[in-house]
């Protein structure tokens, strides 16, 4: 990744501030944070000892989770609406997104009186369907995923005049977005290192031109560091290739940052001022919504979980950095409760918490009963049975058994196999 190039400036006798010459500077994000002022919450930041203990520093968790619409999208759709000029509010916005900014124009549309359309994608949570409707705006399904959705917006905006309202590639949008950063280092003056999600790029660009310059001015050096989706990783091709690189088969758990091509504006900055960007697996991102639950006591979306799970694999540490103050960005919180109930589950069976097993067994009276004693014993707790006389595989008199079950951890599912083994079993553990 390119770093910063502190280039001298002769005519002033002094250096540039960090990303000079881009298209969102420190000055426009101050502006939006005046404009934001009685608009936005100044959500809380939360120290977790627990995430401190991981990585031998502090952290803290800027709870973005607890913004007005569930996340920091009406920031950046806010300062771009109410820039719009009278004319162009009359023409009524268009929007597209897979949830979080769909509610963030809808608010913004309906705290300025503005008719707004959103588009999005087909099979999109019901709570941010609902959620975006509840506002007044009209909703269309479209396509199977943002980026279609987003170019039928565009399409329709060509038509009809509306509005566009880009999510993330847009200088007010990144400027609005960027607040969050200022918001940092104002509650945690002290912090070195400033980790979070990345979809399209605005929050990142925008945190990272505030953090960037702001902390410049104050002689000192913030890291910044983004995490996305292994799934829906298109920034690291791009910034290897030093141009946008479009990925296909997006598809992750973490629909908020379910994107699979950068913004121009975003990119661009973020290629100068982020010093790096990081990729975690699902289950991963399962387990980070586990432990906030758990541990922080936070509703957290997939989305919004991601620097945390790049702070439980240990990610900085695998980049050979060692901070002593972090500061986390837990950017939503809007999450489906069906969602939140398989990623839950899957978290569980991928932190070794929630064990399922198969097993062959004969078609006699009590086994079943004996299978149970067995697991009972080694303090384990059956969750879930499936029974079957039928099947491909089974030969006259052997039945199949998958039963679920709560466990301790990884060691504590072993001693639950090594006890049925002990008696004579064969238990098979699916992959996760």
């Amino acid at each position: 990744m390119t770093q910063i190039q502190h280039v001298p400036d002769t005519s002033a006798g002094a250096p540039l501030r960090p990303g000079a010459q881009l298209s969102v500077q420190l000055e426009d994000v101050q502006a939006a944070q005046e404009l934001l002022a009685d608009i936005i919450v100044r959500t809380p930041m939360e120290h977790s000892r627990a995430l401190g203990r991981m990585i031998d520093g502090t952290v803290h968790l800027k709870a973005e989770n607890l913004q007005r619409a569930g996340s920091f999208k009406v920031r950046g759709a806010y300062v771009r609406m109410a820039r719009l000029s009278e004319e162009e509010k009359a023409r009524g916005v268009v929007a597209a997104s897979a949830g979080n900014h769909a509610q963030g124009v809808a608010l913004a549309a309906k705290k300025l009186g503005i008719t707004a359309k959103i588009y999005m994608p087909r099979g999109v949570a019901l709570p941010k369907l609902a959620a975006t409707r509840d506002h007044g705006a009209e909703v269309i399904l479209y396509g199977s995923n943002v980026d279609e959705a987003l170019a039928e917006a565009q399409r329709h905006s060509d038509e009809t005049g509306s509005v566009f309202i880009h999510p993330f590639n847009n200088t007010d949008v990144v400027a609005g977005q960027g607040t969050i950063g200022l918001e940092i280092l104002e509650q945690e003056p002290e912090v070195d290192t400033v980790i979070m999600g990345i979809g399209g790029g605005g929050l990142l660009a925008g945190s990272a031109v505030a953090i960037k310059q702001q902390a410049a001015r104050l002689g000192r050096e913030v890291k910044i560091i983004g995490v996305q989706a292994e799934n829906a990783a298109a920034y690291p091709p791009s910034l290897a290739a030093d141009a946008l690189v479009p990925i296909k088969g997006v598809r992750t758990i973490a629909d908020g940052i379910a994107v699979g091509r950068p913004g121009e504006i975003p990119f661009e900055i973020i290629k100068e001022l982020v010093d790096e960007v990081v990729t975690v697996s699902e289950d991963a991102i399962a387990r980070a919504l586990i432990f906030l639950l758990e541990r922080s006591k936070m509703v957290v979306e997939p989305a919004g979980a991601v620097p945390v799970a790049a702070l439980m694999e240990g990610k900085l540490a695998d980049l050979g950095i060692q901070p002593k103050n972090v500061v986390a960005v837990l950017s939503g919180g809007n999450i489906d409760p069906m969602l939140m109930l398989r990623v839950i589950q899957h978290g569980l069976s991928a932190a070794d918490r929630f064990l399922t097993v198969k097993m062959m067994l004969k078609d006699l009276p009590g086994e079943l009963a004996t299978i149970s004693q067995i697991i009972a014993d080694a303090d384990a707790n059956v969750t879930g049975v499936d029974h079957s006389r039928i099947g491909g595989a089974l030969s006259m008199g052997e039945v199949s058994i998958v039963i679920n079950m709560e466990t301790k951890g990884a060691e504590h599912s072993e001693r639950v196999l090594n006890r049925l083994r002990a008696q004579g079993y064969e238990p098979i553990v699916p992959p996760h």
